[in-house]
């Protein structure tokens, strides 16, 4: 870890809450916002947070599996999100979600209107916006959770709104 936690602190709350409160506030309400009040299904969300988790390399994104009314997505889902381009297990929603998960986190230049046609084609304007909000919040939080050492050294706690 890079950053030197006290004696029986959590690490998450005390860098996020402890160390820089009105931003880690914000951040921490905006991250957790992105579970709160998605409209996306389940799939299509955690095709897209595996994604950037998977790309990041952060240990506590890896692990975690967001649930809704004590539903989580199958056993073997984050390899098929790993094999997004291949897989039989989705449908075009949630490959589409990968992809641009991945495209956003790697190569956010190169989003072409031949991409974008697909999406719009599978998704509305609002759903665009919010998985775009949803990936730059995982993108960034995951990184600085990972960057920073945190992750390996976090507590999975219950997902929100379990």
């Amino acid at each position: 870890m890079r950053i030197d936690i006290p004696e029986g602190a959590e690490p998450i709350p005390y860098v996020w809450g402890d160390m820089v409160p009105r931003i880690g506030q914000a951040a921490t309400e905006f991250s957790l916002s992105v579970y709160a009040h998605t409209t996306l299904g389940l799939r299509e969300f955690e095709a897209a947070r595996l994604r950037v988790a998977q790309i990041n390399g952060c240990v506590f994104c890896l692990d975690w599996r967001t649930e809704r009314d004590g539903v989580t997505v199958e056993e073997g889902f984050p390899d098929a999100v790993t094999q997004w381009r291949t897989t039989d297990r989705f449908d075009e929603r949630t490959r589409l979600a990968a992809e641009y998960a991945e495209r956003y986190t790697l190569d956010h230049h190169n989003l072409d209107d031949a991409f974008w046609e697909r999406m719009t084609a599978h998704y509305s304007q609002a759903e665009i916006v919010e998985l775009s909000m949803s990936i730059g919040s995982w993108l960034a939080f995951g990184r600085l959770n990972h960057v920073l050492g945190l992750d390996s050294v976090c507590v999975l706690q219950p997902s929100p709104g379990s």
